[in-house]
């Protein structure tokens, strides 16, 4: 009887798992689909503004990319906690969780232009803090 009951919560969690994963996919797939539909129905109806509705597809899609991400990690968390605890998954579970967080920076960095660590209106490179008036630095 226990190992019954063992057997169906083991399948409900896999179950739960595999729910969060789909859900991820579901995620980044509609941002791709839906972003890029209303990028080309931007495209048609102003091409004076193509490099603007580029930068907001970037950063709707970056965005979406970031969500699936962290929903891919709890997945991954419950599958290593629960159905595979060895030495090996957790090594996945870390090596993902560093890809996340390098793709999390990257993208930051390319949706507004600075790093996370740094405030909204530091520059991310020193040539950044010329002044454009003077020629020089500031």
């Amino acid at each position: 009887m226990v190992e019954q009951a063992e057997h169906v919560i083991f399948d409900l969690v896999e179950l739960t798992a595999l729910m969060i994963e789909l859900l991820a996919v579901v995620i980044i797939a509609s941002a791709v689909v839906l972003g890029m539909v209303r990028y080309l129905g931007h495209f048609a109806s102003a091409r004076n503004l193509v490099d603007q509705r580029f930068a907001a597809y970037r950063v709707v899609l970056g965005r979406a990319l970031l969500l699936g991400l962290e929903i891919l990690v709890a997945a991954d968390i419950i599958k290593t906690v629960v159905l595979e605890p060895s030495v090996q998954s957790v090594a996945v579970l870390g090596l993902l969780v560093l890809i996340r967080i390098f793709l999390g920076w990257s993208l930051i960095v390319e949706m507004e232009g600075h790093w996370p660590w740094q405030g909204h209106g530091q520059p991310t490179r020193p040539e950044e803090e010329l002044a454009p008036e003077s020629g020089g630095i500031v």
